[in-house]
């Protein structure tokens, strides 16, 4: 059985943008409708601007769909607590949640293999906030 990670890596190496591989990937693991997955498009490359990196908004997105106003869940204080602590901590394995800053400037391939650990970062990020609320 893959991991979230392991299949938003797969998905991003393969075509997906980072907030479409991570949003994919919650899909086929059931946490979140396949609805979402054009939302996160317009999310790529830090909003094609270079702004917030799109695997953390991807991130946001998996918890807003579950924890925002209401859903099933139907606990928008979690959800904008999940919001803090998923920033915080993207935060702290990569010192910046800004796109321009994680990819240095790299393109193509180059970026792609770099940005492999900011999509994983976001999964298990992800993981650890739905294992935190079970």
């Amino acid at each position: 059985m893959s991991s979230l990670k392991d299949k938003a890596i797969d998905y991003f190496m393969n075509g997906y943008s980072c907030s479409e591989s991570i949003v994919q990937a919650a899909i086929d693991d059931g946490l979140c409708d396949e609805s979402l997955l054009p939302v996160a498009t317009s999310f790529s490359g830090g909003m094609s601007s270079g702004c917030v990196c799109g695997a953390l908004a991807a991130a946001q997105i998996i918890s807003g769909y579950n924890f925002g106003r209401n859903n099933s869940k139907n606990n928008p204080v979690q959800a904008r607590e999940n919001a803090k602590a998923l920033v915080e901590s993207f935060k702290e394995r990569n010192k910046a949640t800004c796109c321009k800053i994680l990819s240095g400037g790299r393109q193509g391939m180059e970026r792609k293999i770099h940005c492999q650990k900011m999509v994983g970062d976001a999964c298990e990020l992800v993981e650890n906030m739905f294992k935190a609320v079970v």
